[in-house]
């Protein structure tokens, strides 16, 4: 019997260490956000039967140990002990412990975490061994995903203490140095917008930008830290949110002067459950500001155009639509955006690049004007306004087929419009679109429905939908379903790619919409 607990030992020992990597990188990737390890975990069960098959084994092997062990057949007990922690570290089948596009990053904040997680999965095993015995090794490692959301409600809050002495700094040196800060958020369209505004004020003012998505609490802080230095008269700010109350924390810390939404969505209805809700949290922006940017094309965001008008601040309104009164209005048919000002309307040309949304540019042309730049020195900068990587980025295969990498869009609006863009490109060239997508995620109740909808429009364009992955397999198969051809599925996008080209061919365009990193299924 003594044996059998040793290799029990050994062999839970060897599940956590699995348990501490595989689930130590899921939480990196969904941003140390607790609840959502076992989210993906779940995620894996269901999208994957032979996880639920592994896991219902589990849970029948561990309820037979106990059996076992209760009628004194300590023994068999054990053995039954040892195959069910042999099947808890197979889960979940698929997800790589080092990974393959997202591997683990070992910054401190990891190193941290690994540590207290570690220490977290021997007490819980360490306690479930002395309520059930050996089965309760098999029964820690099952929870393993359970255990790491719950080490992270103390190790966020350890995280903040630590890392306030950089926040300090940040705010010092904004202090010192006193640059206009121009704070953007909204659902999507942030990173392209921010790059956008930094362009065009570039003509104007020496101007830094927080970089790639750098837009939470401590990137803005390395961001002021490293980047802005004396002669910074403008910081632009990227500002992203996971639920209410965020965006005012970072206001608090990064004050802005002018502060700008680009929309309201739906992509963080999973974490936020109601649009009313995420508008709320984008509004936060405006708490501080003394001018505003704001889109009047939707219901949200007009209602937050008078409330901030009451309040006595200054208001740049901006639209997609033409004929719309506003102070600035891009039309994307003619591609020509109008700029309201004290002297009277301007009517300049634009290039929006590749599938590039017009609410974006609006934005950036309301920002330039809420700074007060001539509309004379906007224009030239909106001839050549840069892309952003993998957001509607358009290259060439060798083959001749033309590519639009939209790898880092995941909304509903912007993929439709990525989608309308890649297909009149196709119809111009007179060949095939194929759209390589795992789906969207973070979608919330509406999730099926938005992306069984974006496989029916791709159907509906006569475009070839490849599937990656199963998180949204079922929903994209459903919304193309009767297609004259039909959808093909692939597990990795890696193993699509070579299929789209030989579909493509050399007058084809190929739409990459939206990439999921490995640890979704």
């Amino acid at each position: 019997m003594t044996a059998l607990i040793i290799v029990t030992l050994i062999a839970g020992l060897a599940a956590g260490a699995l348990a501490v990597l595989r689930w130590l990188r899921v939480a990196q990737r969904e941003h140390y956000i607790a609840g959502w390890v076992s989210r993906i975990g779940a995620l894996w069960v269901v999208r994957r039967p032979v996880n639920a098959v592994i896991a219902s084994l589990v849970v029948l092997l561990v309820a037979a140990a106990v059996l076992l062990a209760l009628t004194g057949a300590g023994l068999a007990s054990g053995i039954t002990s040892i195959l069910a922690v042999i099947a808890a570290a197979l889960l979940p089948v698929g997800l790589g412990v080092r990974g393959r596009s997202t591997p683990l990053n070992w910054t401190q904040r990891a190193r941290r975490l690994a540590a207290a997680y570690a220490v977290a999965l021997l007490a819980v095993g360490a306690l479930l061994w002395w309520l059930v015995g050996l089965p309760g090794v098999a029964l820690t490692v099952l929870l393993a995903p359970v255990i790491m959301d719950g080490v992270l409600v103390p190790m966020n809050a350890l995280e903040k203490r630590l890392s306030h002495k950089y926040l300090v700094s940040a705010r010092k040196r904004l202090g010192q140095v006193r640059p206009t800060v121009v704070a953007i958020t909204g659902s999507y369209g942030k990173t392209s917008t921010k790059g956008y505004v930094a362009h065009v004020l570039a003509g104007a003012f020496s101007v830094v930008a927080s970089p790639a998505s750098f837009n939470n609490l401590m990137g803005l802080s390395r961001a002021v830290n490293d980047r802005v230095v004396p002669g910074t008269e403008v910081f632009v700010a990227e500002m992203g949110v996971y639920g209410p109350g965020e965006i005012r924390e970072l206001s608090e810390s990064f004050p802005p002067d002018v502060a700008a939404i680009t929309t309201i969505g739906e992509a963080h209805l999973a974490r936020m459950k109601t649009k009313e809700t995420i508008a709320r949290a984008k509004g936060e922006i405006t708490e501080r500001a003394k001018t505003v940017v704001l889109p009047v094309d939707e219901p949200e965001l007009r209602a937050l155009v008078e409330r901030c008008r009451t309040e006595g601040k200054r208001v740049v309104t901006v639209s997609t639509v033409p004929g719309t009164d506003a102070d600035v209005v891009v039309d994307a048919a003619a591609s020509v955006v109008t700029m309201r000002t004290a002297e009277g309307a301007t009517t300049v040309p634009v290039e929006i690049p590749g599938t590039g949304h017009a609410v974006n540019i609006a934005v950036t042309v309301g920002v330039a004007l809420a700074l007060d730049v001539d509309a004379a020195a906007i224009a030239p900068r909106l001839t050549a306004l840069p892309g952003s990587q993998h957001r509607a980025e358009v290259q060439k295969a060798p083959n001749g087929t033309l590519i639009i990498d939209d790898t880092y869009n995941s909304n509903p609006v912007g993929s439709e419009r990525a989608l309308e863009g890649a297909a009149a490109l196709a119809g111009e060239r007179g060949g095939q679109l194929v759209v390589v997508t795992p789906g969207m995620v973070e979608l919330g109740p509406v999730q099926f429905e938005r992306n069984r909808a974006f496989a029916a429009s791709v159907t509906a364009r006569g475009g070839r939908l490849l599937i990656v992955g199963r998180t949204n397999r079922a929903a994209l198969l459903a919304g193309s379903a009767g297609a004259e051809h039909p959808s093909l599925v692939f597990d990795r996008r890696e193993d699509a790619v070579q299929v789209a080209l030989d579909q493509a061919a050399d007058r084809g365009v190929i739409l990459y919409e939206n990439d999921l990193p490995d640890h979704y299924p």
